[in-house]
């Protein structure tokens, strides 16, 4: 079973509070209608002692753009939301382990779109520092909704509800996650981070337009691609073409670059060795020890650290 962390602060109502404090109303819409929009944040022991946080820039920008969507009001400048990752996370930081953090803007007032209010909450769990073990991997017969009914460039809770199903779906498939299909019966992205699958030395993985989620860490690991001289498509990609890749990985903010040893029960008949290059090379860039320029940092010195 897996152990749920519970730290000792989080930040919410525009300043640091304990966990237990950190609560919402059984009335609002956060919690009647599930109406948030939120971002996945990682953040990396540096070797000169600072911590670095990865594309705060484009994760304040996402956010914005999913809250446009959903019309919630963020009225937070990018400063205000840098300030208050690097509180909390300055206040928890333990020495060896990284951190992964949540922003989400609750709907704190209002009905039905009107007279809407929201506050920012940010949370953040300690992880420990390892290369992700291989995993299973399984397709779903849970659907990624369309553009027109929930669509996949709103990153919102109620988004994942559809993976939670998969999720389950999988456990009794001994799959560790599942991939959604899209309304044409082609990959959109597992269910919680996006699709990398190689075929004849080529890294592919599908756009945004086929129901994948605009991915920041994908960008990433284009950039990354490029520079190790990798060809890297977004283009569609079938159920069938998965069942035949040469290496496949999921990556996102939380599963990094997270290799695959099996897809619907068939193991893979290649080593990922493409894949795992750009494992290593990722993890590299994201410590600082060899950084790239795509690879974007906000780094600060934490004023304490927890042993």
């Amino acid at each position: 079973m897996i152990q749920l962390q519970k730290p000792k602060f989080v930040y919410m109502g525009g300043k640091l509070r304990s966990w237990d404090e950190a609560t919402l109303h059984v009335g609002c819409e956060a919690v009647t209608r599930g109406l948030n929009v939120f971002e996945g944040i990682k953040g990396y022991w540096q070797p000169d002692g600072r911590f670095g946080v990865i594309k705060l820039r484009q994760h304040y920008e996402r956010l914005r753009r999913s809250a446009r969507l959903l019309h919630i009001p963020f009225e937070q400048t990018y400063d205000e939301y840098v300030k208050a990752i690097h509180d909390l996370l300055g206040t928890l930081l333990e020495t060896d382990r990284d951190m992964w953090a949540r922003t989400t803007l609750y709907v704190t007032e209002g009905y039905w779109g009107e007279n809407t209010l929201a506050d920012l909450v940010v949370t953040a769990y300690h992880q420990d520092k390892q290369i992700p073990d291989l995993i299973n991997l399984g397709v779903s017969t849970w659907q990624r909704s369309a553009d027109i009914s929930l669509p996949a460039r709103i990153k919102t809770s109620t988004n994942y509800q559809v993976g939670r199903l998969a999720r389950i779906e999988g456990r009794a498939r001994d799959c560790q996650d599942m991939v959604l299909l899209n309304q044409w019966g082609r990959v959109s992205e597992a269910t919680g981070s996006c699709i990398l699958m190689v075929r004849e030395g080529i890294i592919y993985t599908p756009p945004a337009t086929e129901g994948a989620l605009e991915s920041i860490t994908v960008d990433i690991v284009e950039a990354l691609a490029h520079s190790m001289g990798i060809k890297f498509i977004r283009r569609p990609v079938d159920r069938t073409e998965l069942l035949v890749a040469d290496e496949i990985a999921i990556c996102g903010t939380l599963a990094e670059v997270t290799l695959v040893k099996s897809i619907e029960g068939l193991p893979l008949h290649k080593e990922p060795s493409i894949l795992k290059a750009l494992q290593n090379r990722y993890f590299q860039s994201v410590r600082g020890i060899e950084p790239h320029p795509f690879v974007e940092l906000s780094c600060f010195q934490p004023k304490r650290v927890q042993a």
